[in-house]
C-alpha cells in the first residue's frame, strides 16, 4: 500500500450537508472533489436508498451543487446550484424527487443562500446578499468607497460596509417565480425557519445599536410577507441557529450569553412572551456542528418534545438526544466526528455523515428506536484499499490540578522498529475548537512523509467545559503554552523512536499565534511554521475583520490600544521576537482579512533586522482558508512547501 500524499487530495470525495426525506426512504447528500486540471472544486448531490445504501449521482455536478432540502411532501429537492460559465454565484435550483432537469429559481447579483421550505412545499425563504455586485468586465477606474462601519469587510467575501444579507421569498406556484425581499435594514439577516403555520419565519439579526462593536446576535419574526418584525431575545448573548417545535409554539436555538470560549447549547424560546430556557442546564458542551455552511446546524425536533443536536467531547463529536426535564443522552457514540445530520418528526431514523481518523466522512443511518446502525456509503472504499494510512493514539495529560488535556500523537506511515524519526507538533486554530477523531488529510501527508505528529487540545479548546475554553481569557500564551508544551512532551515520552534532535511546531491562525509565542518562549525545536498566524495584538485590532471585538473578547475586558495597549503588548509574540532563535518561516495568504498578511509582514521585517533564520511564503489570491478551500493548486503547493522546508531544517542538524 502507497503512503498518503498530497496528490491524494484528487482522489477523495468529501461528503458534505445531508438531508433525509420526509418518508426516511432517501438521503440528499452533497459530494464534492477536486478537479485537478481546471484547479476547481466541483460537487453534485446524491441521492441514497436509507434501507440499501444504493446510492446515485442526483444533479449534474458540473459545477457545485450544495445544500439540498426535501420539501415537506417530498415531491421536489431544493439546492444552491453554481454553473459553469455563469457568474459563480450559487442560484437556488428545484427539482422533482423523481429526477430530470432542475429549475433555477434565481438569479440575484450576489446568488441565494440555503432554502428553508414552508410547510405547503410551494414556498421557500432564504437569505441572500443584497446590493450592486462589482462588474467584473468594467474597463473604468473603481468608485471609491465610504466606510462608516467597523464591520466594513469580511475573510473570504472582501468589502462588506455596502453588502447586507436579507430575507426573501419566492413562490414555486407562479410560473415565472421573482423572489420578494421581505426584510431591510443596515444589517443582516440570516438562517431563516419557517414556522409550521406558514404565516410566520425565524430568523437572525443584530439590530441592536452595539452591533458594530460586538458579536451578539437574536432571534427575530417577521410576517411571511415582511410585516411586524419582531425581536424575542434580550441582546444579552449570541443567539442563532433557530428551528420551530412541530405545533409551532416554541423555537429551540443554539446560545450562550457569553462569547469567546462559551459552549453553546440547545435553549427554548417561547414567542409568546420571550421566555428563553436551557433545555439541560447541566450539559456543559459546545453543542451544533458547523458543516460546509456558515451557520451551524439548527436543532431538530423528533417530538413535541425530544430534540437531536451533535455536541463535542474531548476529541469526538456525537449526535446528542435533549429533552426537557431529562439529562442529555449520547447517541451512538464513538470515536469520530459527526460533521451533518438530519432527522424528522415522523420518522425513526437518523441520517448523519461522520469520519474518523482512517476514513474520511461516509453517510450513515441511524434507527433512534432500536439504536441500530448502518454505513449507507462507501465512496473513498477504493481509494482506501490501496492507501497506507497512520491510526493516532490518545492519551490523557494531567498538566495542572483538575486540568487533563487529550492528546494524540502518529507514528510514520513508514514505521520500522529501531529507526528514529522526526517528530512534528501541531496546533489547531481557534482557539476555541478540537482536534480529535477525523480524517484529517493534513497530518496524514505529514506522515505519509515520514514524520511523527503530535497534536492537543488545550485549555482554551472547544470539547470540554466553558471553564476550560475561557481559562485563556487575558492571559493568552500561559497556561494553553504550559498545556500544549507538557501535552508534548507527555507524547514523547510515548515514543522513543523520536529523533530529539528534529523536532518541529506549526500551526495555523490561533496554531500560528502558538508556534510564534513558543520558539519565542522555548528553544527546543529545530524549525517551525507560523502560518496565518496572530503575531501583534496592537495591529490585529485596526487591521482584521474580527478585530474590533475579538482582542477584549480574548485578551480582556479592557484589552485595546485605548484603554489597556500593555495588554495586547504583553500578549503579542511580536514582543519576544529577540528571543526567537529557532529557524522559523512565516506562511501567509495574501487576501487573509482574518489575520492579515501584515500579520507575517510584521514578523518577517523584525526577525530579519535581527538577523534570525527566518522565510516568508506568501500565497497570492487566498484568504486564511487556503489550507482548507484554497485553489487546489495551492494546496498541494502549501503541503510541497511545508515538507520542504522541514527537510532542509532536519537535514542541516544531521551535518
Amino acid at each position: 500500500m502507497a503512503p498518503f500524499q498530497s496528490s491524494d487530495l484528487f482522489e477523495l470525495q468529501w461528503l458534505g450537508d445531508c438531508d433525509i426525506s420526509p418518508d426516511g426512504a432517501t438521503v440528499a447528500v452533497t459530494v464534492t472533489r477536486m478537479d485537478r486540471e481546471a484547479n476547481v472544486y466541483r460537487s453534485a448531490i446524491w441521492a441514497v436508498d436509507a434501507q440499501t445504501g444504493r446510492a446515485y449521482q442526483f444533479t449534474a455536478g458540473a459545477g457545485r451543487d450544495f445544500a439540498p432540502r426535501w420539501s415537506p411532501d417530498g415531491s421536489q429537492l431544493a439546492f444552491l446550484s453554481e454553473r459553469p460559465g455563469e457568474q459563480q454565484r450559487p442560484q437556488l435550483a428545484v427539482m422533482p424527487a423523481t429526477g430530470g432537469e432542475s429549475r433555477i429559481v434565481t438569479q440575484l447579483g450576489y446568488g441565494a443562500g440555503q432554502p428553508s421550505w414552508a410547510s405547503d412545499s410551494r414556498r421557500i425563504v432564504f437569505s441572500a446578499k443584497t446590493g450592486i455586485p462589482p462588474d467584473p468586465k468594467a474597463t473604468t477606474a473603481r468608485p471609491y468607497r465610504r466606510i462608516s462601519d467597523l464591520k466594513s469587510k469580511l475573510n473570504g467575501e472582501g468589502w462588506i460596509y455596502d453588502v447586507r444579507r436579507h430575507l426573501f421569498v419566492v413562490d414555486l406556484r407562479l410560473p415565472d417565480a421573482e423572489p420578494t425581499q421581505i426584510t431591510d435594514g443596515p444589517w443582516d439577516d440570516g438562517s431563516p425557519a419557517w414556522s409550521p403555520t406558514e404565516d410566520v419565519i425565524a430568523f437572525v439579526s443584530s439590530r441592536h445599536e452595539s452591533r458594530d462593536r460586538d458579536a451578539w446576535s437574536d432571534i427575530w419574526t417577521v410576517a411571511a410577507d415582511g410585516s411586524d418584525p419582531v425581536c424575542l431575545t434580550k441582546t444579552d448573548g449570541d443567539y442563532f441557529s433557530p428551528s420551530w417545535s412541530p405545533d409551532g409554539r416554541s423555537i429551540a436555538l443554539l446560545g450562550r450569553q457569553l462569547i469567546a470560549g462559551a459552549n453553546a447549547t440547545v435553549q427554548i424560546l417561547q414567542p409568546s412572551d420571550g421566555t428563553l430556557q436551557p433545555v439541560d442546564p447541566a450539559f456543559d458542551r459546545q453543542s451544533g456542528v458547523t458543516g460546509s455552511l456558515s451557520a451551524p446546524e439548527a436543532p431538530k425536533w423528533l417530538d413535541a418534545e425530544t430534540l437531536l443536536t451533535a455536541a463535542e467531547d474531548r476529541g469526538d463529536t456525537s449526535l446528542v438526544l435533549v429533552r426537557r426535564g431529562e439529562p442529555t443522552r449520547w447517541l451512538a457514540r464513538r470515536h469520530r466526528m459527526v460533521s451533518s445530520h438530519s432527522a424528522r418528526t415522523d420518522v425513526a431514523r437518523v441520517a448523519f455523515v461522520a469520519s474518523t481518523p482512517l476514513a474520511p466522512g461516509e453517510l450513515f443511518v441511524l434507527d433512534t428506536a432500536t439504536g441500530e446502525e448502518h454505513q449507507l456509503t462507501s465512496f473513498n472504499a477504493e481509494w482506501r484499499s490501496r492507501t497506507a494510512l497512520s491510526a493516532p493514539e490518545r492519551i490523557a495529560v494531567q498538566t495542572a490540578p483538575g486540568v487533563e488535556v487529550d492528546a494524540w500523537f502518529m507514528k510514520p506511515t513508514d514505521y520500522a522498529d529501531g529507526r528514529t524519526y522526526p517528530v512534528l507538533l501541531n496546533v489547531h486554530g481557534g482557539p476555541f475548537t478540537q482536534y480529535g477523531e477525523s480524517f484529517f488529510d493534513e497530518f496524514q501527508v505529514y506522515t505519509g512523509a515520514g514524520y511523527g505528529v503530535v497534536f492537543c487540545n488545550p485549555r482554551g479548546s472547544s470539547g470540554q467545559t466553558t471553564a476550560f475554553g475561557r481559562s485563556i481569557i487575558g492571559n493568552m500564551g500561559v497556561d494553553d503554552f504550559h498545556d500544549v508544551m507538557t501535552a508534548f512532551d507527555a507524547a514523547l515520552d510515548h515514543m522513543p523512536w523520536a529523533d530529539r534532535g528534529r523536532l518541529g511546531i506549526m500551526g495555523g491562525s490561533y496554531g500560528g499565534f502558538m508556534t510564534s509565542w513558543v520558539v519565542g518562549h522555548d528553544h527546543r525545536f529545530a524549525a517551525a511554521i507560523s502560518e496565518r498566524a496572530v503575531n501583534c495584538w496592537y495591529t490585529m485590532q485596526g487591521t482584521s475583520d474580527v478585530g474590533s471585538w475579538f482582542n477584549e473578547a480574548y485578551l480582556g475586558e479592557r484589552a485595546s490600544i485605548e484603554d489597556d495597549l500593555a495588554a495586547l503588548l504583553r500578549q503579542s509574540p511580536l514582543t519576544y521576537a529577540r528571543h526567537m532563535t529557532t529557524p522559523l518561516m512565516i506562511l501567509h495568504s495574501e487576501d487573509d482579512l482574518r489575520c492579515p498578511v501584515s500579520q507575517g509582514e510584521q514578523l518577517f521585517v523584525v526577525l530579519k533586522r535581527l538577523g534570525k533564520d527566518v522565510e516568508f511564503v506568501r500565497f497570492p489570491d487566498e484568504n486564511h482558508e487556503l489550507s482548507r478551500s484554497g485553489k487546489p493548486s495551492h494546496r498541494l503547493d502549501r503541503f510541497g512547501v511545508i515538507l520542504d522546508y522541514f527537510d532542509r531544517k532536519f537535514s542541516e542538524r544531521r551535518v
